[in-house]
Parts: C-alpha cells; structure tokens; sequence
C-alpha cells in the first residue's frame, strides 16, 4: 500500500498563500493526497514585499510560542532564520521595554523572539511547505466562489488573474480559506443559504507607519529592539527593531484618529512623544534606506463560526479571514500557528464532523490571544467595543502590575511570558506573583 492511499482525503485546496495558508497547507499534507495552494499574487522567488501582503512592509516578529510551533511544524527553520541574519532576542533581557511610561526592569524572561522581516519569513514557509511532495502552490491565480453539493464543498471555482484563460472548477474535498481581510468567506456563505457568523469588533483606528535605516553601532540603545507600548496617558506607541541585513525598522503608532507623519521632521517630533529616547535617536541619526510606509487598522474583529448551527461541510477558515487582531500586539503570526496545530490534531482523528469540530476548537485557540489584544485595547475610553464592568478591578491590578515590573524583573518577566503566549493570562494573578506587586501599592 502506498503512503497516498493511506490518507483518508483526495484533495484539500487553501484559497490564500499568506503565513496562515502556508501553515494550513503544512497541516493537512500528511493527511489528503494532494494540496494546492491559490494565491492571486505573481508569488516573489526572493524575499520582498508583495501587493497581497500590504502589511508585509512593517515590523513583524515571531514571538516565543510562535517559533516553537513553527519549529515543530518545520523541524531546522529557527536556524535558517537565524543564518538568514534573523537575531534572536530575549523579549526582557535583549530589548529596552517600556510599559505604561516605565523602562522594564532587565532581566532573563524566557521569551526567545525572532525579529525578521516579513517577507523573509514568508519566504522561508513557502519553499519549506513547495517542498513537500504532495503540495502545489499556484500563483497568479484567484477562487471566485465555492463549489458545493448535498451539503458539502466539492471545490473551487477558479482563474488566472492575468490573460484570457477561461474560468475552471477544481475539484476538493477540503477547502481552506486563508483570504485574509479580502476573504469573501461571508458573502460565499450567505449565498449558499448557510449562517454567517456574529462579530466581535473593536474599534481603535489604528495607523502606524514603518520605515527602514542603516543600523549605525550600538543602536538601538545598545539592545536588539526597543518598545515603547501606549497607555491611556499617551496612546502613541513605537519600537525600533533590528532585522536581517543590518537594517533597523522604525515603527511608530497613533490610535483614535492620532496619525504618525512620514516625513522625517514629522516623525522624529512624533517620536520624540514616547517614553522610550532610544527610538527618536534612530529617526534623528541613522541613514534611511526607504520610504516610510503607512497603514490603517480601523478595527478588530473577531468571527464566531462556533455558533452557526449549520455548515458548510468540507469548508474552514484561517487567519484574518476568522481574526483580525489589533497588529500593535504582534500576534498574527503566532495565531496562524496556533490554528495550523489545531488542524493537524483535529485531522488525525479523521475528518467526519470537521468543520463543527475545527471552529469549536479555533473559538477555544483564539480566546487568549484575543483576550490580551482586546483587554488592552479597551483600556482607553474613547476606543469602541463591549467592556465587563467586573473586570475593572482586575484592570487596575493589572495597571500596579506593569508599574512594579519597572523594579521587579520577575514581574516583567512574567508580563512578557503572557504576551508571548508562553503563559496564561491567569499567570498574571498567581498568588505568588501578586504578592510582590501589592508590596509596591
């Protein structure tokens, strides 16, 4: 018997060839015989950005929990990144990290980062996942609608983006859809006749611009990033962070309609607003080597398939087709691995029932994460979105937390480990570590 006619599914075709389509096709190819991936971009050989990725210019990171998923789903890619000149930096002991106006204590977290650029890690997932014998990735290419019948997906409608080539059906028995914020996962269903999901939004109107420098000696401040995180004193945010190349990314934030500028004077004044000194210097010394690049957030949101009474058999959705998270808090990469785990378990126990069994799982994976980009979000008044009365005592330990981790590396230490998605956010409030932040009130 061959190792195709072990697998229980034909064909799974991922509508998407962003990091969360990549992670979804690396997910099912031990279990369908074939997988092909539809991206409408002419997909780059080399590392550089591309139109349907805008987003791809800005700083982009892989956190803690983010590289050792990727490290499982690809065995060696944390040492490609680093060979690729990636730095690998403890998110305490390796940044100047402010929070609510306070430079963290230095200490060891645990947390190691990869800071890379986007298109780098993109890169590197798409030859890992081309590689794999049993998955196609197709470029220039676009699904139009899905193919259905009896109740489940049957495939994908689909054409080439350039040219005068007809419309063709491609036949699946699995359908991914890793459109991103384009996805028309919604519109498919509803005319289909199937549910479509509530959403959770909230609404913070974020613009942040990025551009890149030369990396001049011992910047930034002499760490491997610095963090300058906003507060409801001052909702402007900001980091300066080494990637691959000897290069720097300035990354500057305003939410509530606040605008960071694009020319240097305006930038330089803008950062010179934050707590953190070290990211103005970067502005005010250091050779540019692009243009700034700007982009606009309105709103996250997050999709409750969980809830339909009804599905589509046959058709899931991944990344910020399902979850928009606020990109201030880095966690998109690090979701789509989530998500591709969840995938990969759920399909060794078969795929009846997928669909209900995936989005009730997704509803779980994606609590957390949300939970910390929301909660943060919602701490300024003006910013949109459904609050809980009762956690406002929590929110008020919270803000004596983030003060007492400016002298107590132990408590930043802990701060970090949550963000990163190591720990729970119940860690925040063991007993022990509550202990030493109620001895600073």
């Amino acid at each position: 018997m061959t190792e195709s006619e072990t697998r229980p599914g034909r064909h799974a075709v991922v509508i998407g060839g962003s990091v969360a389509g990549l992670l979804a096709a690396r997910a099912v190819s031990a279990t369908f015989e074939r997988v092909t991936v539809l991206d409408r971009d002419a997909l780059p050989a080399e590392p550089v950005a591309r139109r349907g990725v805008p987003q791809g210019r800005h700083v982009h990171g892989v956190t803690a929990r983010g590289a050792a998923g990727l490290e499982s789903l690809f065995p060696g890619i944390l040492d490609e990144l680093i060979a690729a000149g990636a730095p690998r930096a403890d998110a305490l002991y390796d940044y100047h990290y402010y929070l609510d106006g306070h430079k963290l204590a230095r200490g060891t977290a645990d947390t190691p980062n990869y800071l890379v650029t986007r298109p780098l890690i993109e890169g590197l997932i798409r030859r890992r996942v081309s590689s794999l014998e049993n998955v196609t990735v197709v470029d220039s290419t676009e699904a139009l609608g899905l193919l259905t019948a009896d109740g489940r997906i049957t495939g994908v409608r689909a054409r080439a983006v350039a040219g005068h080539d007809p419309e063709r059906d491609i036949e699946a028995d699995l359908v991914i859809d890793a459109a991103g914020r384009g996805s028309r996962a919604v519109t498919w269903l509803a005319d289909l006749g199937y549910p479509t999901p509530d959403e959770t939004v909230v609404r913070t109107n974020v613009v942040y611009v990025t551009r890149h420098f030369q990396q001049a000696s011992g910047q930034p401040g002499g760490r491997h990033a610095v963090v300058s995180g906003a507060y409801p004193a001052n909702p402007r945010s900001g980091a300066a962070v080494r990637q691959e190349n000897g290069q720097i990314a300035v990354f500057l934030a305003g939410i509530l309609g606040d605008e960071p500028p694009t020319d240097d004077e305006g930038m330089l004044a803008f950062a010179s607003t934050l707590a953190a000194p070290e990211i103005a210097e970067v502005l005010g010394t250091a050779t540019p080597l692009d243009e700034a690049a700007k982009m606009r957030n309105p709103a996250s949101s997050l999709r409750h398939f969980e809830k339909l009474d009804r599905y589509l058999d046959g058709y899931l959705v991944v990344g910020d087709a399902m979850g928009n998270f606020n990109p201030l808090y880095g966690q998109g990469i690090t979701v789509a691995v989530l998500e591709a785990e969840l995938l990969e378990s759920l399909l060794a126990s078969g795929l009846d029932r997928l669909a209900p069994r995936y989005f009730a799982g997704a509803a779980r994976v994606l609590a957390e994460p949300w939970a910390l980009a929301a909660g943060s979000d919602l701490r300024f008044p003006g910013v949109e979105g459904e609050r809980d009365p009762q956690q406002e005592q929590a929110g008020q330990y919270l803000d004596l937390l983030r003060a007492t981790a400016a002298t107590d590396a132990r408590v930043g230490a802990a701060f970090l480990r949550v963000a990163n998605m190591l720990d729970p956010i119940t860690a925040l409030f063991d007993p022990a570590l509550a202990a030493r932040v109620r001895q600073t009130a």
